[in-house]
């Protein structure tokens, strides 16, 4: 196993929310190369955290983010737009994965297809959303913004919901949601499960 199974404590030292997103960018570039080159045997655990790093990531940007980029930067809303078009496609192709697990005979081709998504939607937000936010804010608001994205992924869901792009839902859904996830993690690392 990797040091990326426990990526808190390494996140903490990230003060600055545009720093700390590019930081779980580079996360989840290792991670989806512990996926691919994972044993069979050892690729689901592997495909487990990757998910898990995707929903709380994504999640936490759906909420402290991108809210904060469509009111102070210039087409905001679209840069925005843009983003969740990209997360939604992303969402969707983890729940098919997810649901046929890491057997399934497409899981490489897609998980290929997941990587071309996922490095396109972070080059993305590192090129047109994170340097105009950071240009916008000051350092105590991108201080501000770290601590509430740390608090989402603490609560955030830890599966992708494909739809459930917007701060109201992922707030309104989210800890309902969270808890169920959290819930069938822990039943499946109890009962031993491997897909």
């Amino acid at each position: 196993m990797t040091d990326v199974q426990h990526p808190v404590p390494e996140l903490m030292r990230e003060n600055d929310v545009v720093d700390l997103l590019i930081h779980q960018h580079s996360m989840i570039r290792d991670m989806l190369d512990e996926v691919a080159k994972a044993p069979e045997d050892g690729r689901a655990e592997a495909f487990r955290r990757l998910v898990r790093m995707l929903a709380v990531h994504e999640t936490a940007e759906e909420e402290i983010v991108h809210p904060y980029a469509r009111r102070k930067l210039d087409g905001g809303n679209a840069v925005v737009a843009d983003r969740l078009a990209e997360e939604r496609e992303a969402k969707r192709l983890v729940v098919v994965m997810d649901r046929n697990g890491p057997r399934h005979p497409d899981f490489l081709a897609n998980l290929d297809m997941l990587r071309v998504a996922v490095l396109a939607h972070a080059r993305a937000e590192e090129r047109y959303e994170f340097p105009r936010l950071r240009a916008r804010t000051s350092a105590m608001e991108r201080r501000a913004m770290a601590l509430g994205v740390r608090a989402a992924e603490a609560m955030a869901p830890t599966r992708p919901r494909p739809g459930v792009e917007s701060a109201m839902r992922n707030l309104l859904l989210g800890p309902p949601v969270a808890i169920m996830d959290r819930a069938r993690d822990l039943i499946a690392m109890a009962v031993g499960r491997k897909d």
